[in-house]
C-alpha cells in the first residue's frame, strides 16, 4: 500500500489512461476527479461492502484506517544551523 501527501490539484497517473485529482476537501472528507476510460469500472467501497451479505466474508474485507502523523521526535531534523549576524560592517 502506498501512502501519499498531495495538494490541491496535484494528481497520479495510473499506467497510461487512468488520471486522479484531487480537488482539496475538508478535515474529514477529500474531493477527488478520476478520468479513466469507459472500460475501467469505479466503484465505491461501501457499495461493494453492500453486495456481501455474508457476515464471515464482510469479516474478511481489509480495514483501512487513518494513520496519525509522527511525533516530532520521529520527524528528520535538518542540519540547517542559523547564526545572528552583525550587518554593519
Amino acid at each position: 500500500m502506498l501512502r501519499l501527501t498531495v495538494s490541491p490539484e496535484e494528481y497520479l497517473m495510473i499506467n497510461d489512461n487512468i488520471k486522479i485529482v484531487f480537488l482539496g476537501g475538508t478535515k474529514n472528507h477529500l474531493r477527488i476527479m478520476i478520468d479513466a476510460p469507459k472500460e475501467v469500472n469505479i466503484v465505491r467501497s461501501t457499495v461493494l461492502e453492500n453486495q456481501i451479505t455474508d457476515p464471515e466474508e464482510r469479516a474478511k474485507l481489509p480495514k483501512y484506517y487513518a494513520e496519525e502523523e509522527h511525533p516530532e521526535k520521529y520527524r528528520k531534523k535538518s542540519n540547517v544551523i542559523i547564526t545572528k549576524g552583525n550587518a554593519d560592517k
